[in-house]
């Protein structure tokens, strides 16, 4: 069972998306310098299919994406809870996970997503922002996995 602890509407996580976030607790990570340390506590409202659809219907004319982050514990109830969204919505709305895990489970088929982030916090070398960056963000495409890291960098305004 997933929990979450809280949600946003967020505007830097996905390229040209506003998100809707939902943050899962239960994070079997410890990265240090974790800047969300109280998602390591299975604390939190249950997310089930019915909540996480009630959720996105109550946004869904001002996000274009459904976004889960978390959820390391569980993955296959984060695909199951976001080929739910992509199923209720369809291709419109686009579906996101934050994974702190280097790599998709083995077997793991992320066709459920638009989006993956993969890779554990390491502070000294930054965010997805951060040309030094060990995470990683994919766009899910038919032939694999796109790595679009780059889109993430800051511009000079």
């Amino acid at each position: 069972m997933l929990r979450y602890a809280g949600h946003d509407v967020v505007f830097q996580e996905f390229p040209d998306e506003v998100t809707l976030a939902v943050n899962l607790a239960g994070c079997p990570h410890r990265c240090p310098g974790c800047h969300s340390p109280w998602l390591r506590r299975d604390e939190g409202d249950e997310l089930d299919e019915a909540r996480l659809l009630a959720l996105a219907e109550s946004y869904r004319d001002a996000v274009t994406c459904v976004a889960l982050m978390g959820g390391d514990a569980d993955p296959q109830a984060v695909a199951r809870l976001l080929t739910a969204v992509r199923e209720r919505f369809g291709p419109r709305m686009h579906t996101g996970w934050y994974s702190g895990s280097d790599a998709l489970p083995p077997g793991f088929r992320p066709e459920a997503f638009t989006y993956v982030k993969l890779g554990a916090w390491r502070a000294e070398l930054g965010p997805l922002t951060s040309p030094a960056t060990n995470q990683r963000l994919y766009r899910v495409t038919p032939r694999g996995l796109e790595d679009i890291t780059p889109l993430m960098r800051r511009r000079p305004v």
